[in-house]
């Protein structure tokens, strides 16, 4: 049963446009890589990573967590070179206002337990100078 329903969230991810996609997997990929700056993600960032994409993708709360679960695992397994890429080519569909969201809701969940340390700090500066 649990199968089938991952293939429906996976089937229903991919019935969006491939730009709106790309975008989604973008975000969740640049937001997974702030909660893991510091080597350490909590569940409250998995949770407000959930939380955002959710939000900004428009999708269920199903599709987000598969879409989160990916992107991390993408960033855990990538990360470097990886993470400069990415958080590009997101910056590069994006217009200036959906950058500016983008970055809040990286210092969001670099906040999400309740503090900003200095390898979340970095990483955030990171993004920021990637015109994010």
């Amino acid at each position: 049963m649990l199968f089938r329903s991952v293939r429906r969230i996976v089937a229903e991810v991919d019935a969006l446009p491939a730009d709106r996609r790309r975008e989604i997997a973008g975000l969740a990929y640049v937001l997974a890589r702030v909660a893991r700056a510091d080597l350490v993600t909590s569940p409250e960032e998995i949770a407000a990573i959930e939380r955002a994409v959710a939000e900004a993708g428009r999708l269920t709360e199903a599709q987000a967590v598969l879409v989160v679960a990916i992107a991390r695992e993408q960033g855990d397994l990538s990360g470097g070179t990886e993470d400069y890429l990415v958080t590009r080519e997101l910056a590069r569909l994006a217009t200036r206002e959906e950058r500016e969201r983008i970055l809040r809701m990286a210092f969001a969940i670099g906040a999400a337990d309740d503090e900003i340390d200095a390898a979340e700090s970095a990483e955030l500066d990171r993004i920021g100078r990637a015109h994010v």
